[in-house]
């Protein structure tokens, strides 16, 4: 396992023993870290305060032990809906409004938990070193912010300001006294009453913001050609702009919640499956026009250049773990053979007489594609016909299994289903309204050279129609589950929501999108199968809790399949 592998596991377990942590002091049981953001489900949660973000490069496990326990401590002792009623709107006075709150949480700890204590300081500590070592107490409105954070935490808990910067802090904390004192000594006195706690940390706030903004206005007036960096934004930028959506290079899925099926009582329904069909890909073209297809993707895949046998060697250290596979005898070293000691005696200067238990990487894993034949995957069809060979190709060198799989309509607008519909007298909410139609383009049993034909349907452009996701992620755990392999993984390759027009107009728009985001977090709440969302240009996260946007527009080579493999790897979150 490389070092890059070694350090994406440990993050992973990292995030998975803080949430663990955060779960069992909170009693909130759905809670989780996704791109180091601690969730509620698939709700994001407030940043809080700064020290509560350690860095996986520079940060030690004690640090997001104690950024857990402050979490955890923040979801237990604070009242969100009275906080989000007192909370400023100022920017800047929120932030300092939300980091005077952690502070208040952290002083209510409890005394029997003294290892939460330390945990809590030790975070405080090394984000304030992190924060002074960086060089952004150099400026006014650095150190003040710094100063505040340290006087503030130390009158709220009871605890000594950071040893090492103490000194630095006397001018700053004397010119303070005057101007929050009183507010000060409010902190400590109503720490167990939030709302008579929060009219003091509004003074506070609403002074310090002042203070900062007219600093900022005193350094931006003098004539330096070296000028500081905004301090206000780029060190708080975290918790000042907690509201505000980050603008990402790719678009975000358009997703929501239906209606009807937010009803009591109301589940997801199919209008009938007389017509759904499940189809081998190969029977659907013609062999002709399939031999075509096949060199058509040969091409394609001959052009990009791509190290299939480097592939093979990322996939097999992501994938396969050390088993027992015997052992090596006429060893120097190991375990005593019991069976080559009468050779000691007919040779006292024999040396070979041990045994090393032999480890040989063994890949107890299946994946599979599934892929999004919807009308709007018609322009990547050849890059993701290449991606799906390529990645099978590799797989079977690694020795994992792996299916290709593929999921459309079998007519636009309905079809056969939606008439049905209509000579039934237009019943209301009658649930997904097509012809349902899921394509195998190659079985986990198949090798991948006798599913070359089959890949190749994928460029067949009129088998691409509409989309209905949900019950194709269905589909495909279900095969996944039928599988022995102890590891399963599913990525969900497509472009966009879910989009059936008829089903759509007889329920309402977001019916597909509410069933499939429910199918995923059914599955991925019981564990069994890894499931991740590729993106083709766009952010599938509203759906999937790991997801990747993949650009392929262009040429996918070896890069592309890296950040596939990073994806496997848990490297992206959503």
């Amino acid at each position: 396992m490389t070092d890059a592998q070694q350090k994406v596991r440990h993050a992973q377990q990292v995030d998975e023993l803080c949430a663990g942590l955060v779960r069992a002091f909170s009693g909130e049981g759905d809670l989780h870290f996704r791109g180091r953001r601690l969730h509620r489900g698939r709700q994001p949660l407030p940043w809080y305060a700064p020290h509560l973000h350690p860095s996986p490069e520079s940060d030690d496990f004690a640090s997001f032990r104690g950024a857990a326990d402050g979490l955890a401590l923040r979801l237990r002792a604070s009242d969100a809906a009275l906080h989000e009623r007192l909370r400023p709107e100022e920017p800047v006075e929120r932030m300092l409004f939300e980091m005077l709150e952690q502070f208040r949480v952290e002083s209510l700890a409890p005394e029997a938990m003294p290892g939460m204590q330390r945990n809590l300081r030790h975070r405080h500590e090394q984000w304030s070193l992190s924060f002074h070592h960086s060089g952004l107490t150099d400026t006014a409105r650095g150190l003040l912010l710094y100063a505040v954070a340290q006087i503030c935490r130390a009158r709220v808990t009871g605890q000594q300001v950071v040893e090492e910067t103490e000194d630095m802090l006397e001018a700053t904390r004397f010119a303070l006294s005057p101007l929050i004192g009183h507010a000060l000594a409010g902190l400590r006195r109503e720490r167990a009453d939030q709302a008579a706690y929060a009219v003091h940390a509004r003074a506070i706030a609403g002074t310090v913001a002042a203070m900062l903004h007219a600093a900022g206005e005193g350094e931006e007036g003098q004539d330096d050609s070296d000028a500081e960096p905004d301090d206000k934004r780029s060190v708080f930028s975290l918790v000042a702009d907690m509201d505000r959506e980050i603008v990402e290079r790719f678009a975000t899925a358009d997703s929501g919640r239906s209606a009807l099926l937010e009803g009591e009582g109301v589940v997801y329904r199919v209008f009938t499956t007389a017509y759904d069909r499940e189809h081998e890909a190969a029977s659907l073209v013609r062999r002709e026009l399939l031999a075509e297809l096949r060199e058509t993707l040969d091409r394609r895949v001959a052009a990009q250049g791509i190290n299939i046998a480097r592939l093979a060697r990322e996939l097999r250290a992501l994938l396969a773990e050390p088993q027992r596979e015997g052992w090596d005898g006429a060893q120097e070293e190991g375990h005593i053979d019991g069976r080559r000691l009468a050779q000691l005696v007919a040779s006292p200067t024999e040396r070979r007489l041990f045994r090393t238990e032999r480890l040989e990487p063994v890949a107890d894993c299946v994946v599979s594609l599934l892929i999004d034949c919807s009308g709007s995957m018609k322009a990547h069809a050849e890059s993701v016909a290449m991606l799906a060979d390529v990645l099978a190709r590799a797989l079977e060198q690694t020795g994992v299994a792996s299916e290709i799989l593929g999921f459309t309509t079998g007519a636009w607008n309905g079809g056969r289903a939606q008439r049905d519909w209509l000579r039934a007298g237009r019943p209301a909410h009658p649930g997904r309204l097509n012809e349902r139609c899921h394509m195998v383009f190659k079985s986990a049993e198949t090798p991948w050279r006798r599913a070359r034909p089959s890949i190749a349907a994928l460029l067949k452009a009129d088998l691409f129609r509409e989309g209905i996701d949900g019950e194709a992620v269905d589909w495909a755990c279900a095969r996944l589950e039928a599988r022995a392999e102890e590891r399963k993984l599913l990525l969900v390759l497509s472009d966009g929501s879910p989009m059936d027009s008829a089903t759509n107009l007889a329920n309402d728009a977001h019916y597909l999108d509410h069933h499939l985001q429910d199918v995923v977090a059914r599955h991925e709440q019981a564990g069994r199968i890894g499931i991740a969302g590729i993106g083709v240009g766009l952010d599938l996260s509203p759906y999937y809790s790991r997801s990747h946007v993949l650009e392929l527009a262009g040429s996918a080579g070896n890069a592309v399949f890296g950040e596939v493999i990073g994806l496997m790897a848990g490297r992206y979150r959503g």
